[in-house]
């Protein structure tokens, strides 16, 4: 359990000496928490305190941390090659890598795989092949959306003005258009199709007015919004959405980095809603959280860029893929997919038994061991984010990493191994500490300024 008085000896000591070194941007500051180890669902600070992770490394270890198998494809990979850039050459390791990501893409269309460093990239990288295979120059994304920190993914995001200010101007050509997050819209009332169409009318105003349809190269989508919230949007919604694609010449591209690799109980967040896109981009999971990413895409779309267009000397690195080959190994033969969708289940249960019975508890949403619990101003409804951040300060004092985002959302995304006992015990420690907050026995000086997103 975490120390609770003080911060510990060797913690201050190292968030010290990474203060006065460390560029303020590559941080978002929360507790001060130093992982010396971690295993499965478990993380240990230096201090030899133990927590409940349910953060997953921002869901980059989707099978656990230091899975025994996956550390044992890097220690063997990297008694054989550590580094050979696909640039040039071939290795065996990335043969598969690509082999294996194109048969589990979702649909059966052929496909083929690029690989980059970060999911950054790869979505630099569905800019670059969507405008290459239509000739068209525009991106059409979504507010609230979060595609990474390269300026052509930052350009697709829209989540922050910390990822604009000071930056600008941005990559040129790229829209925004509305999230479909019912709850916030105040649509609840309206049929799937009146909410549909409730969404889709800001598209359409824009395409009949100053952006049009047949000059859009692509619509990039989260599947499952995750950091604004992680919002589902309506089956309806996605399938009016990709017809508009289909009837205007528009590719549909899907951000898989936070809701693949089995977050959702299937491999991609996009097969819940049984669409097959044209480009897909993965990341963080892909390789237990090494460097690796990945566009996948449909043949056609990614013939249509030639050398050396998308390269990057450490892509495909030879240690990167066989993590990734033994991390889908290891979701395949533990039977993951199912046990990460019938654990989100009983854990979304239980978060709707803590709304029933908490206030402060807004609502819960998601699918898989991927759910957003909202923290409100019972009085108003509203979010309220200080009540939030006291969930998660008091949480961490109990022993269980949790974090908050859009403002007051607890963002549960724990390892797909998590144990049934890990699960309990977190979610008893966020009934329990939802409840002192709820009852104001949590003071707001449990969270020092500036902290969170």
């Amino acid at each position: 359990m975490a120390e609770t008085s003080e911060t510990p000896a060797r913690t201050q000591d190292y968030v010290e000496r990474d203060r006065a070194c460390m560029g303020p941007t590559a941080r978002i500051p929360y507790y001060d928490l130093v992982v010396d180890h971690a295993r499965g669902a478990l993380l240990y600070d230096v201090d030899g305190n133990e927590y409940i992770d349910l953060l997953a490394a921002a869901t980059s270890a989707n099978v656990g941390h230091s899975h025994p198998a996956v550390v044992e494809a890097i220690c063997g990979q990297a008694q054989k090659v550590i580094q050979c850039s696909p640039a040039y050459f071939y290795h065996a390791p990335e043969v598969e890598l690509v082999e294996k990501l194109a048969a589990i893409a979702p649909g059966d269309t052929p496909k083929k795989v690029v690989f980059g460093t970060s999911g950054s990239d790869a979505n630099d990288a569905i800019i670059k092949f969507a405008r290459a295979y239509t000739g068209r120059p525009y991106v059409v994304s979504f507010q609230g959306a979060y595609h990474g920190s390269t300026y052509g993914s930052m350009t697709l995001s829209a989540l922050s003005l910390g990822m604009r200010r000071k930056m600008g101007p941005m990559l040129p050509g790229i829209y925004h258009i509305p999230y479909p997050d019912v709850q916030r819209a105040g649509v609840g009332h309206l049929s799937e199709q009146e909410q549909a169409e409730f969404f889709l009318r800001p598209l359409r105003e824009m395409c009949e007015t100053y952006l049009p349809a047949d000059e859009i190269a692509c619509i990039v989508m989260e599947p499952i919004a995750g950091d604004a919230g992680i919002i589902v949007p309506p089956q309806a919604y996605v399938d009016a959405l990709t017809a508009f694609c289909r009837e205007n010449g528009i590719l549909f591209a899907v951000d898989e980095i936070n809701q693949g690799m089995g977050r959702t109980g299937k491999w991609w967040g996009i097969e819940q809603f049984g669409v097959e896109p044209d480009l897909m981009s993965v990341g963080k999971s892909l390789a237990s959280g090494l460097p690796l990413s990945a566009i996948v895409g449909k043949a056609d779309i990614m013939d249509s860029l030639s050398f050396p267009a998308h390269i990057f000397t450490t892509s495909g690195n030879p240690v990167c893929c066989a993590a990734a080959l033994a991390t889908i190994d290891v979701i395949e033969r533990e039977g993951l997919l199912a046990r990460g969708a019938e654990l989100g289940a009983y854990a979304k249960e239980r978060f709707e038994d803590m709304a029933a019975r908490h206030a402060i508890v807004g609502g819960v949403h998601g699918i898989g061991l991927n759910l957003g619990i909202d923290i409100v101003d019972p009085a108003t409804g509203e979010k309220c984010a200080l009540d939030a951040l006291k969930v998660v300060y008091r949480a961490f004092e109990e022993g269980v990493v949790i974090i908050c985002m859009a403002e007051s959302v607890l963002r549960f995304q724990p390892p797909l191994v998590i144990e049934r006992e890990q699960l309990d015990r977190a979610l008893d420690v966020l009934d329990r500490v939802i409840g002192e907050v709820e009852a104001g026995l949590v003071p707001d000086s449990i969270v020092p300024e500036g902290k969170g997103w």
